[in-house]
């Protein structure tokens, strides 16, 4: 089963948002304490002119068959300027915290300060079908002559391969270009959808999350919105608000960590972060946003595992039309210095401050909007039991 998951539209946006027939509650809605104030739809998408995508494929139940399922994946699809990414590149940069993962495109970025094309996050093993898609989705715009001569899809992945039949290529470059085609603004889906359908994060269900964070710039009002695609994290480890709730759990069903058939270290996976604003940034800024991300990610309790691939990209909507890299067509003409409007850099901190605060609770979303999983094998993951660890979270020690 595929299925395009359409971001729905409704009148109430606090914090609980419908996902098919299911109200689902957010990390918010737990009475977690966290900090900052959000947008209005607490989503990547609060940042003006982003929209989100999915394509999930859900198929299949029993012994892994390679090529045949069980399936639980698919792709997600962020794009920073519908409308014309191609052509008018936005300010970004990209951190590596650990580089055990893949993050394609990133050495242009790193090399111009600039990215020209939308981000899909998938599987480890398709990579290759998603960029491909990127390409094809370009290639395919009804005005051909804004495809450019060549393009570098920015593809991230993390690892599904304990409930998915990860090698059975069942991300195809249409499901890749479908996702794009399917970007929503509003409220985003969020825990086992799209790229995120069969991860896993500190021991329980993860997927994706979603958060945003309004700053206060004079009398102007900036936006920081973060979205992770979370597969990281040792149970022991996780801390929700501070409070080290893992040490607590280490006895609540973990299969991932206590199956002697899976060989992989508790703390592997991956962690994709992508963090958008509409604030004006230099590219080194935006790198300097991207790296706040490990700090939201700490916070959560990861001591950043070396087998977990943990790579931020952080991207800025403002100055469109600026940042530009296309050959002159007249070498002795069309000189013409471009300008960017920009935050100082001794103005910086309150963005700093919304990027940590808006991955740690897009963390948690994608912890608390999920449930149980069964995938290959008759492998099980729990969701994490939020109510339960909420009881614990206030409760008075004794003196």
């Amino acid at each position: 089963m595929t299925t395009s998951h359409d971001t729905t539209h409704g009148t109430d946006v606090r914090q609980t948002l419908r996902q098919g027939n299911v109200m689902t509650v957010r990390a918010r809605d737990w009475g977690f304490p966290l900090l900052g104030e959000p947008g209005r739809f607490n989503a990547i998408t609060d940042v003006e002119g982003v929209l989100v995508g999915y394509q999930t494929t859900i198929a299949g139940d029993g012994d892994l068959s390679v090529g045949q399922g069980p399936v639980r994946t698919g792709v997600t699809a962020i794009l920073p300027r519908p409308e014309n990414i191609l052509t008018q590149p936005c300010a970004a940069g990209v951190h590596s915290f650990n580089g055990n993962g893949e993050l394609t495109g990133a050495h242009w970025i790193n090399e111009r300060g600039a990215m020209s094309s939308p981000i899909l996050i998938t599987n480890t093993h398709a990579v290759g079908p998603c960029h491909r898609g990127v390409i094809n989705w370009a290639n395919s715009q009804p005005d051909r002559s804004i495809a450019p001569a060549w393009i570098f899809p920015v593809v991230g992945e993390t690892y599904d391969g304990y409930l998915n039949d990860i090698d059975g290529d069942h991300v195809s470059a249409e499901q890749a270009v479908a996702a794009l085609e399917s970007g929503k603004s509003g409220p985003v889906l969020e825990g086992s959808v799209g790229g995120g359908t069969g991860m896993v994060c500190y021991g329980f269900k993860g997927g994706n999350g979603t958060s945003s964070r309004v700053v206060r710039y004079g009398e102007t009002r900036y936006t920081v919105g973060a979205f992770v695609q979370a597969n990281f994290g040792k149970r022991s480890e996780l801390t929700v608000c501070g409070d080290p709730v893992g040490s607590r759990l280490v006895d609540y069903p973990n299969p991932i960590e206590s199956d002697p058939n899976w060989r992989q270290p508790p703390g592997s996976g991956s962690l994709i972060v992508v963090i958008a604003t509409d604030a004006p940034l230099l590219p080194g800024e935006c790198e300097a946003l991207a790296r706040r991300a490990t700090l939201g990610a700490g916070r959560t309790g990861t001591t950043g595992s070396h087998f977990s691939g943990d790579i931020f990209l952080a991207f800025s909507t403002a100055n469109p039309g600026q940042l530009q890299s296309t050959p002159p067509l007249d070498p002795d003409a069309d000189l013409v210095n471009e300008n960017l409007e920009f935050v100082p850099w001794g103005r910086m901190n309150p963005l700093f401050e919304a990027a940590v605060q808006s991955v740690e609770e897009a963390i948690l979303n994608a912890l608390v909007v999920n449930e149980d999983m069964t995938g290959r094998d008759g492998r099980h993951i729990p969701a994490f039991p939020a109510g339960h660890v909420r009881g614990a979270a206030i409760q008075t020690p004794a003196v």
